[in-house]
């Protein structure tokens, strides 16, 4: 994927791309996790982790997300069957300000570009301010509204804990998200400031998002970036799958995690031919 200096990028969804043309080229899947591989913070159906599994044994696979490590473990590693290959899924949380790899018996924890307490402080206080301006403080939550991941700040609308439907139901256009964190991005020049999953905006150092984590993972892998397939449902340049498509990546829109597994599965054999 490539775009002029001018015009925003456009990825159609996978439908109308030539998958057998992009799976011959595919050296690595990397793949966003909230409604992408699982409803938000909900875990993997069985069927989508029996697919994904059978994924980790035909290229290297990895995992790049917003959430924290503790969502990849609930959400993916507790659904996965034990012929999953770890040693080929490389997880990459908080927008890939972090990377973990299986060391034979667990995940460790390879690198972390946390924030300074300073910068997490004026986040979060940016966040709640001008979420009150907006309207997008709701009474009714469901656990924290705010979270200090360390090396991310994740304002949730609907608290932590929403319910996904909820969550779903609150900014399907994502206006709201959107205003919320092009007003945070003017209070944090120096920062990166993007409309994350369904009801959340997140915040982490300046230049670290997907397409940092892309390039991060290419350099680890020794792979080019524009031979990795990514797969997102927020790929609009507002969203925060955006960023690994201007990267270079082959991007693959995605609707839901429903749209996901029919793509893995007719993905499946063009990779073994």
């Amino acid at each position: 994927m490539s775009m002029s200096a001018h015009e925003p990028l456009v990825v159609p969804s996978w439908r109308q791309q030539d998958l057998a043309a992009i799976c011959r080229r595919a050296q690595v899947l990397a793949f966003d996790l909230d409604t992408t591989l699982a409803r938000s913070k909900t875990r993997m159906t069985p069927a989508m982790a029996v697919q994904f599994a059978a994924m980790t044994h035909l290229r290297p696979v990895a995992i790049i997300s917003g959430g924290r490590f503790e969502q990849f473990r609930d959400q993916v590693l507790a659904a996965l069957p034990a012929d999953t290959d770890m040693s080929q899924l490389h997880l990459m949380p908080t927008s890939g300000t972090r990377y973990y790899r299986w060391d034979g018996s667990q995940f460790q924890q390879v690198y972390a570009h946390d924030l300074s307490l300073a910068d997490r402080q004026a986040a979060m206080a940016s966040l709640e301010r001008r979420a009150r301006q907006l309207g997008a403080w709701e009474e009714q939550t469901w656990g924290p509204r705010l979270e200090d991941r360390g090396s991310q700040i994740t304002f949730s609308a609907l608290g932590q804990q929403a319910p996904v439907d909820a969550k779903e139901a609150w900014d399907p256009g994502n206006e709201k998200k959107n205003a919320l964190a092009a007003a945070v991005a003017r209070d944090l020049p120096h920062l990166q400031v993007r409309s994350g999953g369904s009801t959340s905006v997140d915040i982490s150092a300046q230049g670290i998002d997907k397409a940092y984590a892309v390039r991060q993972l290419a350099q680890i892998l020794q792979r080019p970036v524009d031979s990795m397939v990514f797969v997102g449902d927020r790929m609009d340049p507002d969203g925060n799958d955006y960023p690994a498509a201007q990267a270079g990546t082959m991007a693959l829109r995605v609707s839901e995690p429903d749209d996901t597994l029919e793509l893995l599965r007719t993905m499946e054999p063009l990779l073994r031919g």
